[in-house]
Order: structure tokens, then sequence, then C-alpha cells
């Protein structure tokens, strides 16, 4: 009976992961209508999304980093809240704050607890390095616990919960650098480029006319879950998860595994969850093909969106003119015995 059972199961779970692809192709049909190339992003989003991830996009302005956040927002059945984030901010703009109301049945003065925009299953974070770090701190516990606690009372947010922040990386006057404690709860760090010549072109033709695109709705919150469930029962070889533990201890100096890059360049190295989301990350690459098992190159194909903001590099790198994603695109040139 129990072999029986398992085989129920992975041939459903094959069936899931077809609709994951089916699903996937659909937002990006519908991503499309809006937002004109920036393919990578979207599929960043997506790998972010079936992991249960949060993601940070940066970028110069105008290039659409809000848009395709709140178009994919759209097109996903989801509660969407945006928060604007200034310096004036406060924490309990965003987790909420307790009010003094009237019990009319009684005449007595009650505290009741009015949510902030937290309470929402996709939150935009624009402009996050905007804001001091006590509000962005009001983040943390929310990102990592998917809880909030206010007056002394802990509130558990709704599944699925994502946080998707923007960032503006040429502008430091009046911005607060995000910690590495608050970095490292990002999954994937995607940054966003110009558009080529013909797509510019295109952008200039949509954006200028009367027509505006209509998103259709394409995955509600209960079948999402159910689809990042599946991703974690997407199976990782122990060969590939040696492999993706091997690369992230590959950017820390000073340890048996430190490649010579990182041990020249690299001032601190990712963390352990960069191992956790080097993994996570390829299974749900592999599960948007509608693939059963993870590849090498999945990992790979994550890896500088999951170290990018893992890694600190010394003031060799900076003299040397080398930067994150140098460092990254040389250790993974360096793993290509692994196949």
């Amino acid at each position: 009976m129990t072999s029986t059972t398992e085989a129920v199961i992975q041939d459903r779970d094959l069936q899931l992961l077809e609709r994951v692809a089916e699903v996937a192709q659909e937002l990006r049909n519908e991503i499309e209508k809006q937002i004109v190339g920036q393919h990578d992003v979207v599929e960043g989003l997506l790998t972010a999304l079936l992991a249960n991830g949060h993601a940070l996009l940066v970028g110069v302005p105008g290039l659409a980093k809000t848009l395709l956040i709140s178009t994919l927002a759209e097109a996903l059945d989801l509660d969407f809240s945006r928060i604007q984030f200034t310096p004036d901010l406060m924490p309990t703009d965003i987790t909420g704050t307790e009010v003094i109301e009237e019990d009319r049945p009684t005449g007595r003065r009650v505290f009741r607890f009015v949510k902030g925009p937290i309470f929402a299953n996709v939150v935009l974070a624009d402009e996050i390095n905007r804001t001091p770090p006590k509000t962005q701190a009001a983040l943390l516990q929310a990102m990592q616990e998917r809880e909030v606690t206010a007056a002394g009372q802990t509130y558990t947010l709704d599944a699925p919960f994502f946080v998707l922040a923007t960032q503006n990386p040429i502008e430091q006057e009046g911005t607060y650098p995000l910690p590495e404690a608050q970095l490292d709860r990002f999954m994937l760090e995607l940054p966003i480029g110009y558009p080529t010549k013909n797509e510019e072109e295109e952008i200039a033709m949509r954006t200028t006319g009367e027509e505006t695109p209509e998103i259709s709705p394409v995955l509600a919150a209960t079948e999402l879950i159910e689809l990042q469930h599946l991703v974690r029962r997407v199976p990782a070889s122990p060969s590939l998860v040696s492999f993706a533990v091997h690369l992230a201890r590959s950017t820390r100096p000073e340890i048996d595994d430190t490649a010579g890059v990182a041990e020249k360049y690299v001032s601190w190295g990712a963390g352990p969850r960069a191992s956790q989301f080097l993994v996570l990350g390829a299974k749900a690459r592999a599960a948007l093909r509608g693939d059963p098992i993870p590849s090498y190159d999945d990992v790979r194909a994550v890896a500088p969106a999951v170290l990018a903001h893992r890694i600190v590099l010394n003031f060799e790198a900076e003299a040397d003119g080398r930067v994150t994603r140098d460092v990254i695109a040389e250790l993974l040139q360096d793993t290509m015995e692994w196949t």
C-alpha cells in the first residue's frame, strides 16, 4: 500500500509541475502586456514567488521597477499594498498603530489595533533605502517570521507574503544603506538595466497612446501556496546540495574552501542562508520549466542574484575596479568542472 501511495503522490506532483510551467507562462504573458523586455528580472521574480522569498530590485529611476512589481501583483489574485519609503516614515506607518475608540454600549474607551500596509500578501517597499534604519527594521520580523508584534501582541501575516523592494543605486544623498542583516532577508537581488534600442522604441510607442492594457489575475493564494509546497518537495541530489554549499563557502575568506578570487577581493562572504537559497532557487527554476530535477546550471543561474548582496568586497577590489558580480562570475567560472 505504501508503494502505491507514493506512486500516486509522485504522479500528482508531476501534474502540478506541469501546472507550474503553465502558470509561469501565463504570468509572463500578463506582465508582457505592461512591461517590455526585462526577461531576466521577470524570471527572478517568478523564482522568488515560487520559493516564497523576498526580492530587492536595484536600478536607476525610470526603468519601471515599481510598475513591474505592481503588474505582477495585478496578475496574482492577492492583496497588494505599496509603501513609499521617505525620511519621515515611522515604524507604525508600516506595522500599524493602536487607536482609542469609545465602546458605545458601555461608554468606555478601548484600544483597537489598526493594521498597517504590511498586512498584505504582496508588499511593495518603494525606495527602501530612503527611510532611516529604525523604520527599515520594522520589516525585519515580518520578512523573517511572517509576524508583526505591536503593543505587546503578535499578529500572524496571511500567507503567501512577499516583500518586493526597490532601490536606486546612484543617489546616495539622503539615503540610508540597508544593513547586512536586512539585506540577508532578501532571497534575491535583481539588477534592472536599460532597455535595448528596439525595446525603448516599443516602450515609447506603447506609453504615448490612449490604450491601457488590462491585466487579468492568473493565480490565487490557495493555488500559489500549493505550488510553493511543491517546490519544497522537488528533490535535490546530495551532489547538488554539496555544490551549492561549496559555492557559498568559496566566498568566505580564510577558510579551506575559499576561492582565490575571494581571498583576494572579499572581506566578508555569504552566510549559510545563501546555501539554502541556492538550493531553493534551483528547485524553483526547475519547477518553472516543469522539470522535476534541478541541475547545477540552475544553481549557477540563481547564484549572482543570491550572492550579490551577501558579499562585501575589500579595498583591493575597489582599487582594481572589481564589483561584486565580477567576483561571482569568476567564482562560477571556477566551478565549471562540476557537471
